[in-house]
């Protein structure tokens, strides 16, 4: 595993007992090995922080902890949610805080493992309750963004949002469509809505790490995997989720891979090219996770 160096990560104060510790990565990353290893060590608790890892219908498709492995040391908030149900970044907080807070009553290491970006922002930095963004508002944003170019696009956000244009860094799309949506929208600037947020865990209750293997590496692991759920599984779940006839917006429909193994058993497309496809949409979504947290967790330590 590459290492990077920790100098640019402030040294923080010794961590209050029990400690948490939050483990943050993209996609076949290796959070979830990582996790189980210090908690054998330490005998932490693990508590998983991936929306997708919620769905009970899901867990080859979405690489959740074996059976064997959630018996190796306690997992929480893994496979828990029916696919029926939609569960939000609030609603994961109000599972997870009186869990984080039974757990430190009994004297136990925490290891906070998962994939999904928000749920990080909510425990270290806080949400802003912003109303819904219309569609409208989000397709107008990208329109003019991919229309006129990132530089241009810049131009009409600082009037409307000044520090979220200072703050963005170059090339993300998707914060900065957002931005300008945001306020757009509600007449009110993200950085405005963003500003009387309260972090869910106290600073300095907590240490952070974020895996970031080379691209390479990573995007071979994806490819490695997909081909490990085609052969254990994968398939059977998307069939039997198929089979509920659920709204094909919940999450657990949004999943990726459903859509690329559904297309292979409706007869649309051939298995190879389904395997393919998952393939392509598991790298695209890692890198979405790389960008994120690179850009959302620049102070976290990296491994």
């Amino acid at each position: 595993m590459r290492v990077l160096s920790p100098s640019p990560v402030p040294r923080e104060p010794p961590l209050p007992h029990p400690p948490i510790t939050l483990i943050a990565g993209p996609t076949a990353s290796g959070k979830s090995r990582l996790a189980l290893e210090r908690a054998r060590a330490t005998g932490a608790a693990i508590v998983n922080a991936d929306s997708q890892q919620l769905y009970a219908d899901l867990r080859v498709l979405t690489a959740r902890p074996s059976r064997d492995e959630e018996r190796q040391a306690p997992h929480h908030l893994y496979g828990t949610v029916d696919a029926a149900e939609a569960w939000s970044v609030g609603r994961w907080t109000r599972a997870v805080l009186p869990l984080i807070d039974a757990l430190r009553s009994q004297g136990r290491p925490i290891l906070v493992v998962g994939g999904t970006g928000l749920y990080f922002t909510a425990l270290t930095k806080g949400l802003a309750d912003i109303p819904a963004v219309p569609t409208e508002a989000r397709d107008e944003a990208m329109a003019l963004y991919d229309t006129e170019g990132e530089a241009a696009f810049r131009l009409r956000l600082i009037p409307l949002d000044p520090p979220a244009e200072a703050g963005i860094a170059s090339g993300d799309r998707q914060r900065l469509t957002r931005a300008f949506a945001v306020a757009r929208s509600t007449g009110r600037s993200l950085s405005d809505w963003q500003a009387g947020t309260t972090p869910l865990l106290q600073p300095g209750t907590y240490d952070r790490l974020v895996l970031e293997p080379e691209r390479e590496t990573l995007y071979a692991n994806c490819d490695a995997r997909v081909l490990s759920m085609m052969d254990n599984g994968a398939v059977e779940e998307v069939r039997a989720l198929i089979a509920r006839d659920l709204d094909p917006a919940l999450p657990a429909m949004k999943a990726v891979g459903v859509r690329e193994i559904a297309a292979w058993l409706a007869g649309e497309t051939t298995r190879a090219d389904a395997v393919a496809a998952l393939q392509q949409a598991t790298r695209n979504y890692a890198k979405r996770q790389l960008t994120w947290f690179r850009n959302q967790c620049r102070d976290w330590a990296r491994a």
